[in-house]
């Protein structure tokens, strides 16, 4: 069974990566409101991901 957590970590990758695709105001290091809001979400997910990687 796939863990939950690394497939809502990946679809918030791929949701923050299809935005930064299409929109014209962000860039590397500053991003729109709901690209910050996506950018949140992934790394808030990530780093839970790699910190249980770390912990099992």
């Amino acid at each position: 069974m796939p863990d939950d957590l690394l497939q809502r970590y990946q679809a918030a990758r791929r949701a923050y990566l299809a935005h930064t695709r299409s929109c014209t105001r962000c860039t590397d290091t500053a991003h729109c409101p709901d690209g910050e809001r996506l950018y949140a979400s992934f790394t808030r997910l990530q780093d839970a991901y790699l910190a249980k990687q770390r912990r099992d």
